[in-house]
């Protein structure tokens, strides 16, 4: 994305803006948690006037339906997320993963009044026509919220190592090569909408900065509150692809060299790259793909991740949405060979994902697409006028070499930024 709008005198920073804001105002945040020249330079904040949204019932295709409904607005931004199990629209997969919480496949907002903040430059610039200064509560909301203690969908640790150990024997089995499991943690909280969700993305923000953070307010009382390292897909409008998938953890406590030589960590990157190569290759030109990292240990807040770089171009009978059809949902978070890694994920999480594992980030005519991997992702939905429920999930990847114990305990140091933010660790 390049500058563009009015530029607009505002002495705020993005998480200073979203704290001033209206409550009565619904408000979608891409943030760049942490600044990076070249991967997170931008934050956009948009106020939502159309709504595309699917339900887990709906038959109607998503890629289609919002093919049809992104074209009629050549100028302003779509900002929403894609689920996880918009792959069901993909592939044929089992039902045994019980949809307890029904959030929607798809919920897209478009937004032709939104901000963008420049990070390197500190400076706001105005797209449309809103007053936002008549938004702006004079000083920031008075935001409180609690947390209880959060209990695993797996009834223990044992359960979801058992879990693990059955992931190994698929893959000696010769089923598969790798599996990327996950556990969803559930905790009640005390707070009133939207502030408290707000001040739970501004504390997960301050605990674990990243990348890739978003902060939606979708309809029904419900947030989705991202602080993803994980860029899934960024297109340009002439149709250059890049994907930088992660696999790869270690806490940030541990020497970096640490993953950098671990032979099981480079074997779990590679097969996720040749996988998103495989992807890329149903719908950019020949020969246009090119692996332009194989491997780069990036440092986070709270863990190191391994990451690659794959670069495209869609060729010129093909659109993002033949490359969403073609890619979703991200190798990282589901395993190869794909397919039969979401049927093993189906039969071995009791719950499903909904927008955990999926895509969050927008979608433009003028500015093409940026999505994350939605990692690193509570799920809020207010429940009463002063209590909700929060969801958030962590899981890996299981290759023949895994050790259940191991895997678990990387889950827990995945878990850490979320759980200091919600005052659930100390």
């Amino acid at each position: 994305m390049k500058p563009h709008g009015n530029p607009l005198n505002l002495e705020l920073s993005p998480m200073q803006l979203l704290a001033r804001l209206h409550p009565s105002q619904r408000v979608l945040m891409l943030h760049s948690g942490r600044t990076d020249a070249q991967w997170a330079r931008w934050s956009i904040v948009g106020l939502p006037q159309l709504t595309c949204r699917l339900s887990g019932n709906d038959v109607t295709d998503p890629f289609t339906q919002l093919r049809q409904i992104t074209a009629q607005h050549q100028r302003g931004i779509w900002i929403g997320h894609l689920s996880y199990d918009v792959g069901r629209w993909i592939e044929d997969l089992p039902t045994q993963a019980a949809d307890d919480r029904h959030w929607p496949v798809m919920h897209w907002d478009y937004c032709a009044d939104y901000l963008l903040y420049d990070q390197l430059e500190k400076q706001w610039y105005a797209i449309g026509k809103a007053d936002w200064s008549s938004l702006l509560l004079a000083t920031n909301s008075d935001a409180t919220f609690s947390v209880a203690s959060s209990q695993s969908v797996f009834a223990s640790r044992d359960h979801y190592e058992q879990a693990v150990q059955r992931c190994i024997d698929y893959i000696h089995a010769g089923d598969v090569f790798q599996v990327n499991l996950a556990q969803r943690f559930s905790a009640a909280f005390e707070g009133v909408y939207p502030a408290s969700h707000r001040a739970m993305f501004a504390s997960l923000m301050n605990q674990s900065p990243a990348w890739y953070a978003a902060y939606l307010e979708q309809l029904d009382q419900r947030t989705i509150a991202s602080s993803s390292p994980e860029l899934f897909l960024q297109v340009t409008p002439d149709g250059h692809v890049i994907t930088r998938p992660i696999k790869g953890t270690r806490p940030a406590s541990t020497d970096v060299s640490e993953l950098e030589h671990s032979i099981k960590d480079q074997a779990e990157l590679h097969m996720i790259v040749d996988l998103m190569r495989n992807d890329l290759g149903r719908v950019c030109s020949f020969g246009s793909i090119h692996v332009t990292d194989p491997r780069k240990i990036e440092s986070h807040p709270t863990v190191h991740h391994g990451v690659a770089t794959v670069q495209g171009q869609l060729a010129q009978d093909k659109d993002i949405f033949d490359l969403l059809r073609a890619t979703l949902p991200g190798g990282s978070i589901t395993g190869a060979p794909k397919v039969r890694a979401m049927q093993i994920i189906d039969e071995l999480e009791p719950v499903r994902r909904g927008p955990y594992c999926g895509a969050i980030g927008y979608i433009s005519a003028e500015h093409g697409m940026c999505l994350n991997i939605a990692i690193r992702t509570m799920l809020i939905e207010q429940q009463s006028d002063t209590t909700g429920n929060l969801d958030y999930a962590v899981g890996g990847g299981i290759v023949s070499d895994s050790v259940p114990s191991h895997e678990y305990d990387e889950t827990r140091v995945k878990a850490r930024g979320i759980e200091r933010a919600l005052n659930l660790l100390k």
